[in-house]
């Protein structure tokens, strides 16, 4: 599994319209073939900070996601929406709890 974590700070006055666009790639990502966590976090600490957990089967399936429309164009909005570069860490799950 690829699990991706994506830290995303909006600039003042746009948290409410980025908490909407991120919200509303959860649907379009639940249709993915791959994808097998896509969740949105929203710090207690400071405002107007998101944290993206997600978790894929493959590549494949991180390059279908990057690859759909709907990512593009968020990834297009982002200038206009956040504080500074979203922050992306890549990892390969090794182990955990099985549930």
């Amino acid at each position: 599994m690829i699990v991706i974590n994506a830290i995303l700070e909006a600039k003042k006055g746009k948290e409410e319209e980025l908490e909407n666009l991120l919200r509303a790639m959860i649907p379009l990502v639940q249709e993915e073939d791959g994808a097998v966590v896509y969740t949105l976090h929203r710090s207690r600490n400071s405002v107007g900070k998101y944290m993206f957990y997600e978790k894929y089967k493959d590549q494949a399936a991180v390059d279908y996601h990057f690859s759909t429309h709907y990512f593009k164009d968020l990834i297009d909005k982002f200038s206009d929406l956040l504080e500074a570069e979203p922050i992306v860490d890549v990892f390969e799950e090794i182990d955990g709890i099985k549930v």
